[in-house]
């Protein structure tokens, strides 16, 4: 490949970070939408710079796109320049003190539903210059290939190369309708669960069981107890709706289950006994790490923290939850 007028550097900076974020999507679609431009300017820029180059930069296939050797080593020698930019580019912006510019942010879908997205107005009114883009989803996200700057994760451990902010505790809670109660008894035990529909989240190809703790130390062992049900999903706000609807006693978050219990529409079971690894105690906001923190990203994070400090535990709706006259 050769071109008749050698362009230089410095013409060509955007087409390098062009090559970059495609490097890093795999794909000419995912970096036309990463970076704001049409397909077709995503691939002319390419062909520019592969002429310029004078060798192949990019493989393509009809499934996919990946790099050259000579694409790959002009990636992994400026994309490190590239971050630099945006990092410097970013402090400057911030010096006129108002946080603004579009923040991407994932989050669960049941935590974003049910607490997230009703207290955003808030958010939205104190800082009208940031645009705020919620990607929900309960899958794990990679933040820095699908440009996202931050996550609202329901973990124990954020991974080394990033930065978690713990935001509030959380719990889960064994829940169940009035109704289903009615008609099969109540449980007093873990051991009681043997005998009922119990509604639960899959994590591995195992039979399901779930474990309790004693509330008061020193009272009981742990437990550890198989449970079979008509529903299994990976949603809590999906396996709270069935509960709802008496299909059986579904585990859940607390900050999925709130709402219904304070209504009175689920009734806590076992309110002596606490669930434990099933779900994780601590709601994390995770971004990956960098020396410079935008000022809407920190803000975010400062008001998240706010927001969520009193938690999600219920108070028990008129007297003890148990009670299913």
């Amino acid at each position: 490949m050769k071109s008749s007028t050698r362009a230089t550097p410095e013409t060509l900076w955007s087409h390098l970070h062009w090559l970059v974020v495609l490097g890093e999507q795999g794909s000419y679609t995912g970096a036309a939408a990463r970076l704001g431009v049409s397909k077709a300017a995503m691939s002319q820029h390419i062909a520019e710079l592969e002429r310029a180059a004078g060798v192949p930069l990019v493989r393509r296939t009809t499934r996919s796109v990946g790099l050259t050797e000579a694409g790959r080593q002009l990636v992994d020698d400026t994309r490190g320049a590239f971050e630099r930019i945006a990092e410097s580019f970013a402090g400057v912006c911030d010096r006129a003190g108002v946080p603004h510019g579009r923040l991407r942010v994932t989050a669960p879908v049941a935590l974003a539903r049910q607490q997230l997205v009703p207290r955003l107005p808030a958010f939205l009114r104190a800082y009208p210059e940031v645009r705020l883009e919620l990607d929900l989803s309960d899958n794990l996200r990679s933040l820095t290939l699908e440009g996202l700057d931050l996550a609202i994760r329901h973990t124990a451990v954020a991974p080394d190369t990033h930065v978690a902010w713990p935001l509030c505790t959380t719990q889960s809670v064994l829940v169940a309708n009035r109704a289903y109660l009615r008609r099969t008894g109540i449980p007093t035990t873990p051991d009681d669960l043997r005998q009922h529909d119990c509604l639960h989240y899959p994590r591995t190809q195992e039979a399901p069981a779930w474990t309790f703790e004693p509330m008061v130390p020193g009272d009981s062992p742990r437990l550890t107890v198989p449970v079979t049900g008509p529903l299994a999903a990976n949603n809590s706000e999906a396996l709270r709706d069935a509960a709802l609807a008496g299909l059986g006693i579904a585990l859940v978050p607390d900050f999925s289950a709130q709402a219904a219990l304070q209504a009175g529409k689920l009734v806590e079971v076992l309110p002596d006994w606490r669930p434990v690894g099933t779900f994780s105690e601590t709601i994390h906001a995770i971004r990956p790490y960098s020396a410079h923190v935008p000022r809407a990203v920190a803000v975010f994070v400062e008001w998240l923290r706010e927001a969520f400090a009193p938690g999600f535990r219920a108070r028990r709706n008129n007297g003890s939850p148990l009670h299913c006259d």
